[in-house]
């Protein structure tokens, strides 16, 4: 999962970079991907150095010349770390702003005198679904991990019985509900209607989201049970304190950007006109970058300056927030290599010519097609895209309903195993400290129930309307 500007780049039509056949493709991927675990679980190395080995192996077993694969790895790491690594640094500084200042304290502590143990689940599924729905999925892990961290830690929770429903309610708003870029791609492609899909999204996401959030999560805990990474965890602020923010203040700065960015999304589908000059000034405030960059710089003064902070303290604040996610920014980026190369070596194409010929329903061929070019690509909004462009005649001839449920099996297929060639399983694998096989227990299975979930309420609401 990828912010709009590092997947329109991926979705561009590209010469593909080998002319092998399917067959030969096919095998590359198996082997690339079956490089980088062996990597990664045999010899103990580092998933930078695997990602980028796993790459040149795709591209060799694939036939293409190293110039060219060398090409596709660099231009996808630089354009996931231009599309994601900015706002990534810009979480760690907010999030170090809100654990320095106590502002993370305040509304962890408040949310555990107020939230019941049985409850905590639920909360947190809730605050992430409100969070996550104008905003990017890395956008909202950022904003989201100090609070899941310190409540785990704070409440002595397994990681996995707080984190799972904040990812799933993350997910389920990105996958299908607009304004997220897929979503609205989709609606664009399939003719369908923005109001009624957005309906109909929110009816099928309710129960999708509680059960692969805080249902699952009782199994993800049982299977992985781990605490709270230490090293990721913000630590207390020290107790030269004299005051910390209040909760308001704490909250307000936390939801600016979220705010900021739905009022972008409300703009763009009430005004829908980009001389007009609101909308252009909702476009720069509500991009991802200046909505975070706007959140620090408030929080400078709603967190540090409410803390008592002298202009150096929160000077060394900002400069200790970014040297702990180094190693993400680059495992993450190496991500996004992979999957580039495995997008310039022709493989989402290859998904599209073997699904022509299926004979099978509108909503179920969209699905499939969307988790094929997602299991080959690791791309979300990639996979979106070319699933709405390949059944769009088919929904020439729908109801209204049926077109906006054909835009949700997309979608929902898009979501389908999350796994190495996908730079958000290396983004939760770092933030919560799990190895590659605990991630594929936990993230991953609650991606592949997200997606089939969606499915079948989908399936039910189309034998209904």
């Amino acid at each position: 999962m990828t912010s709009l500007s590092v997947e329109t780049l991926a979705a561009d039509a590209v010469e593909p970079i080998t002319s092998a056949g399917n067959a030969q493709l096919g095998i590359a991927v198996l082997a690339g991907i079956a490089v980088i675990v062996l990597l990664i679980t045999k010899f103990k190395m580092h998933a930078f150095l695997a990602l980028t080995i796993g790459s040149l192996a795709l591209g060799s077993f694939a036939g293409a010349a190293p110039a060219k694969t060398i090409a596709s790895f660099t231009t996808g790491l630089g354009s996931t770390v231009a599309g994601v690594g900015v706002l990534i640094a810009l979480g760690a500084i907010l999030g170090k702003l809100l654990a320095d200042s106590g502002g993370a304290d305040q509304i962890v502590d408040t949310i555990l005198a107020r939230t019941s143990n049985r409850a905590m689940p639920w909360a947190m599924v809730l605050i992430a679904s409100i969070i996550g729905l104008p905003l990017f999925f890395e956008v909202g892990i950022v904003l989201m991990i100090p609070v899941v961290l310190l409540v785990a830690k704070r409440g002595n929770y397994s990681l996995m019985r707080i984190g799972i429903p904040a990812l799933a309610g993350l997910s389920v708003m990105h996958g299908l509900i607009p304004p997220h870029p897929g979503p609205l791609v989709a609606i664009d492609a399939l003719g369908a209607n923005l109001g009624v899909t957005l309906a109909l999204g929110v009816l099928i996401a309710i129960p999708t989201v509680i059960i692969a959030g805080p249902v699952f999560s009782r199994y993800a805990a049982r299977w992985v049970d781990i605490k709270a990474p230490e090293k990721m965890i913000p630590q207390r602020p020290s107790e030269d304190l004299d005051r910390r923010p209040s909760f308001g203040a704490t909250l307000a700065t936390i939801l600016l950007p979220v705010v900021l960015m739905l009022v972008k999304a409300l703009v763009d589908i009430v005004v829908d006109d980009p001389e007009q000059g609101l909308q252009r000034v909702t476009d720069v405030i509500g991009s991802p970058l200046i909505a975070l960059l706007a959140a620090v710089i408030v929080g400078m003064f709603t967190l540090g300056r409410a803390a008592g902070f002298t202009k150096s303290r929160l000077s060394s604040t900002v400069e200790k927030s970014l040297a702990p996610i180094a190693g993400v920014l680059l495992i993450v980026g190496a991500g996004g290599g992979f999957k580039q190369t495995l997008i310039d070596a022709g493989v989402g194409q290859m998904i599209l010519e073997f699904s022509e010929n299926w004979s099978i329903p509108a909503l179920l061929l969209g699905w499939l097609i969307a988790v094929g070019i997602r299991l080959a690509t690791g791309s979300a909004t990639v996979a979106t895209i070319s699933a709405a462009g390949l059944v769009a005649p088919l929904a020439a001839d729908m109801s209204t309903s049926h077109a906006a449920l054909l835009v949700l099996a997309v979608g929902a297929g898009s979501l389908f195993f999350s796994h190495v060639n996908d730079a958000g399983f290396w983004l939760v694998k770092e933030y919560f400290g799990m190895d590659v096989g605990q991630t594929v227990k936990t993230w991953s299975v609650m991606e592949t129930i997200i997606s089939v979930v969606s499915l079948a309420f989908i399936m039910l609401l189309s034998l209904i309307l």
